[in-house]
Parts: C-alpha cells; sequence; structure tokens
C-alpha cells in the first residue's frame, strides 16, 4: 500500500480521565481512581511517563469533577520539596520533583458523562487539525514495551488511525470493543473492517480486542461530532472509529497494532492486585524480600 502522501508529526496525547471509578469504591469515594497507587506512584503517572517517554510532552487531561487531586499530583510543592531538601531525603525529592517536570499538562473538564467518544471531543480545540495519541489511564503498559511509539509510526505512514488490539479469551470479548482484521502485504500491523463494542461471544467478530491505546487523524472529530448516542446511551469511540474504516481519501482508514507484551488493567480489582505485586518484585529496593516472602506465603496456601 502506499505511504502517507502528508505526514505529521504526533505530538499532543489526550488522557480521559473523567470516569467515576465504581469498581473501586469505596475507596474511591474521595479520591480518583487514576490516583490509586500501584506501588508508590499513582497509576496516571505510569500513563503520563508512557506518553512522554514515546516523544508527547503536550498531555491535556480530560478530567471531571472530584479531580482535583490529578492537577495537583503534577503541581509544584515548594513546602514539601524544601522540607525534603533539608531533610537530606534526596531520593525522595528527585521522586517528588519528577512528576511535575514530565512534560506540559493541561486540563479540560467534562461536564457530562456522556462516554470516551465524547472526552476525546472534548479535545478538538486543543489538538486542532493533526493526530494525536489517546491513553486511556486503566491501561498500563509495561515501561519496556515500545507499543506506543510503533502505533506512532504506522499512523504516520498510513496516514488513518491506529488502534492497539490484544488477543483476549473468547468469553472475555463482551468487556471490550473487537475488531474485524485482515492482514496488510509486507507489514506486521492489520487492516481493520470492522469493529463491534462489547459484543456477545456469539457476535464477536475475532478475539482481538481493542485495549486502551489510540493514535487518531483529527478527521475522527467531525465524525464524532456526528456519531448519535450508542450503547449505554454514551457516545462511542468505537462507533466513530468504524466509519473511519470505511472512510476513503484524507484521514480513511483504521490499522491495528496486535500487541503481544505486558499490560496491566488496574481498573480490574484483581489485575491491579497483580500489577503491584509484579512491579514491586521487578524494583531493586523491594524486589528480592517481597520475592522471598511470596515463595513463603505461597507454601503456606492450601493446595487445589
Amino acid at each position: 500500500m502506499s505511504g502517507n502522501p502528508n505526514p505529521r508529526t504526533v505530538r499532543k496525547a489526550v488522557i480521559p480521565a473523567a470516569g467515576l471509578g465504581t469498581r473501586f469504591l469505596p475507596a474511591t469515594k474521595a479520591m480518583p481512581k487514576e490516583m490509586l497507587p500501584v506501588v508508590d506512584r499513582p497509576a496516571i503517572q505510569y500513563v503520563v511517563q508512557e506518553a512522554v517517554d514515546a516523544g508527547l510532552d503536550d498531555v491535556l487531561m480530560i478530567t471531571g469533577r472530584s479531580k482535583r487531586a490529578l492537577e495537583d499530583h503534577f503541581d509544584r510543592v515548594p513546602v514539601l520539596e524544601r522540607q525534603l531538601a533539608e531533610s537530606g531525603k534526596e531520593k525522595l525529592l528527585k521522586e517528588v520533583e519528577h512528576a511535575s517536570e514530565l512534560g506540559e499538562i493541561h486540563y479540560l473538564r467534562q461536564a457530562d458523562p456522556k462516554g470516551l467518544g465524547h472526552a476525546v471531543l472534548r479535545a478538538k480545540i486543543h489538538v486542532g487539525d493533526e493526530p494525536f495519541a489517546v491513553l486511556l489511564g486503566d491501561d498500563l503498559i509495561d515501561a519496556r514495551e515500545d507499543l506506543l511509539r510503533e502505533m506512532i509510526a504506522v499512523q504516520e505512514r498510513t496516514g488513518g488511525s491506529v488502534v492497539a488490539l490484544m488477543e483476549v479469551p473468547r468469553d472475555q470479548v463482551s468487556s471490550y470493543g473487537c475488531a474485524a482484521v485482515v492482514p496488510v502485504e509486507g507489514e506486521e500491523y492489520v487492516r481493520i473492517e470492522g469493529l463491534v463494542e462489547k459484543p456477545s461471544p456469539e457476535e464477536a467478530p475475532s478475539n482481538l480486542a481493542i485495549i486502551g491505546r489510540y493514535v487518531l487523524h483529527p478527521g475522527v472529530f467531525e465524525v464524532l461530532e456526528n456519531t448519535p448516542p450508542g450503547r449505554g446511551g454514551e457516545i462511542q469511540l468505537t462507533d466513530a472509529l468504524q466509519t473511519l474504516a470505511t472512510r476513503e481519501g484524507e484521514g480513511g482508514g483504521v490499522y491495528g497494532v496486535v500487541f503481544k507484551g505486558r499490560r496491566y488493567d488496574t481498573g480490574d480489582k484483581l489485575s491491579y492486585l497483580k500489577a503491584n505485586i509484579i512491579l514491586a518484585t521487578e524494583r531493586d529496593d523491594l524486589g528480592p524480600e517481597l520475592s522471598e516472602w511470596l515463595k513463603e506465603y505461597a507454601r503456606s496456601l492450601p493446595a487445589g
């Protein structure tokens, strides 16, 4: 296939973070779900770090009510920094300063919870007429993976939109948007022919699920503006991508990068706990002692 005749560099990331976090109540009654700690930093910091590592240092966070803690976390706290410096806690000081130095972070509210498509549409003025990435805060991609950079490269080559896909067990497809795909000759990415939001296992076109990473052509905004509410009465990004998948010309076409690396779904309680354990065991300061304790604890568990 021919490459994109007018490539534009992806520079901006949009992170929707307006969800209520009901699956983690009562912990999220007064604290944003994105601020739940994964080891010793909030989940949202891993997502912002991923965007910055991929070269996207202009980040727009779409927030909602009771999300002020997100802004506070990425802001400077001179009093705390001074106390840490005076106490000689240089390592902690660097960690605190790092969060406020990640990049240029902007905030915009999604006043009405009308779905992911509506949250993305709120970014229209900030993004303008250029391709951009969308990173969902529930999905943590292992820092050693290069998924987002790969997706950006595919977008620049094709000129369309790109989603991250991952194989899931057939009985779990109803929790995701699922894709019908065809291979692209000579390429590792695939072309998407159809998308279905949260299908039953019988209706699913495949077991390839969309996970929370997108690199979108700005044409998605015009489609979202004309997309009626879908499943759950919300404006579904999946529906807009379905329209783009069948569109010819500028901004048309949707492609998929099949991800086989490590991902943690921090919106799911069990996966969230696993993420904490796995990431902690891989740290030099926690790993050895935690690993030994885990082995000992595992031996004490009943068989079966």
